[in-house]
């Protein structure tokens, strides 16, 4: 049977579900990357130049990972996911980077995704690449279809509670357990958030806590764009829209202990988002905030002060003092 590797990194976590049912319903045996490891992050650093930011550095330990099991490579070219938005460059380039990283890569599949104007094209990208496999339009569609349904459904459960980690482990349990308790918003990009590894597990670590953690995806994406523009923001990033969007309508609605971001170093969009977002909350509340800052060189012993101490302040907080500005 031939076989299709997906590495666990970058998208993997929006959108694996679609990919890995489109593949087996094709017929194909889909290979999914263990999920990140000290191994996994270090082939990816002595492949990739120093500048590249980690998520993509670990991306490129995901490959390395995947490259000899393999018949297939699954690393599609995105340009945009929401008409009038762009990605990420790294995604836009992220076939060649991975091309120049390696001298024995399988054959790579790498649709191209740009849904900026419209999303016309998506049944050209489709049959395009299940035409790699068959010629069988019927089947194709059909494959498609099902992978929405998947997918679809998958989004259903985001949207009552889980987030995709949660999904991904079959901790369907958890929903009545979260529904309970006071939220923490964590704020970053989805492959930073999810990743265990790269982010020091920070959602268990909040969890244990006694909070629930909310994050982008547990909004609905129209929701966070209206927020946006209500608030007078040009923004032409799809994650920026997702990462503004949330904090400001957490903080308008006023369920939230406090909000922390999971920043990767050497990202321009952070850079931009991070001091938008201080800047309107500073303004509009005094929701308790840290932005912490990771790297491949970041140790798990700073993250878990950092978080012992954030939480310690909105105790303090909720038993002596609430009118205190956001940062202080």
């Amino acid at each position: 049977m031939i076989k299709v590797g997906i590495p666990r990194a970058l998208l993997f976590y929006s959108y694996y579900r679609i990919w890995k049912t489109f593949f087996e319903q094709l017929g194909l045996e889909t290979i999914i990357s263990d999920e990140t490891n000290k191994k996994i992050l270090n082939d990816g650093i002595t492949r990739t130049v120093d500048e590249v930011c980690l998520p993509v550095k670990v991306f490129n330990g995901h490959v390395a990972s995947l490259k000899d099991r393999v018949d297939y490579l699954f690393i599609p070219r995105i340009m945009s996911v929401q008409k009038g938005q762009w990605i990420c460059p790294k995604f836009q380039g992220l076939p060649e980077i991975v091309k120049y990283s390696f001298n024995d890569l399988p054959e790579v599949i790498s649709p191209k995704i740009d849904f900026l104007k419209s999303r016309n094209k998506l049944n050209e990208i489709i049959i395009n690449t299940g035409g790699l496999f068959t010629r069988d339009l019927a089947v194709i569609n059909r494959a498609y279809l099902l992978a929405t349904m998947e997918y679809n459904s998958y989004r259903t459960l985001i949207r009552n509670g889980l987030l995709p980690i949660d999904v991904i482990d079959k901790k369907f349990g958890l929903l009545k357990e979260q529904q309970e308790r006071p939220k923490i918003l964590l704020l970053g990009h989805p492959y930073i958030l999810y990743d265990k590894f790269i982010s020091m597990d920070t959602i268990k670590k909040l969890r244990d806590y006694g909070y629930t953690v909310v994050t982008e995806d547990s909004f609905d994406e129209k929701t966070l764009s209206d927020t946006v523009k209500r608030h007078n923001i040009d923004m032409y990033w799809t994650f920026g829209t997702k990462i503004l969007g949330s904090a400001l309508y957490s903080v308008e609605k006023g369920d939230i202990k406090g909000i922390v971001y999971l920043s990767s170093f050497s990202c321009g969009l952070d850079s931009v988002i991070t001091e938008i977002l201080e800047r309107k909350l500073k303004r509009q509340g005094d929701i308790p905030y840290t932005l912490i800052t990771i790297d491949e060189h970041t140790g798990e012993a700073g993250v878990n002060t950092r978080l012992d101490a954030f939480v310690d302040m909105i105790g303090w907080r909720d038993r002596n003092e609430s009118s205190l500005s956001t940062l202080g």
